[in-house]
């Protein structure tokens, strides 16, 4: 599975709603049907499957027909696409931050010598 920036796009941007998030940890643990996870929320079954839908396109979930139920289930694998790319980010951020403290440090001595006490 090759990924390119605009599934980064897309993946993200299914995870920015919050309904949408929570349908994902429901599907993580579970086997829910479309129809069972609508009793979770105050909107209409068609709104719920809007959602599936997006999440689907994203590859962050998949739909298995078992009889006549639609099983929503997580896709690992588009889940750990995210986390890689979230861990990326952390580690940008925490290397700036390291980076960010070692200016101050070198800074503070010499801003207390134009201090008088």
């Amino acid at each position: 599975m090759q990924i390119v920036p605009a599934d980064f796009d897309r993946m993200f941007g299914a995870l920015a709603d919050p309904t949408r998030r929570d349908i994902v940890r429901r599907a993580i643990g579970g086997d829910e049907g479309i129809l069972e996870l609508a009793g979770h929320y105050p909107m209409s079954f068609a709104a719920v499957q809007k959602h599936v839908a997006i999440l689907e396109r994203a590859g962050l979930i998949t739909k298995d027909r078992i009889g006549r139920r639609k099983v929503v289930r997580a896709n690992v694998e588009g889940l750990r696409i995210v986390r890689r790319l979230l861990d990326q980010y952390e580690e940008l951020w925490r290397s700036r931050i390291g980076r960010m403290a070692e200016l101050l440090a070198e800074e503070a001595p010499g801003a207390q010598k134009g201090i008088e006490r």
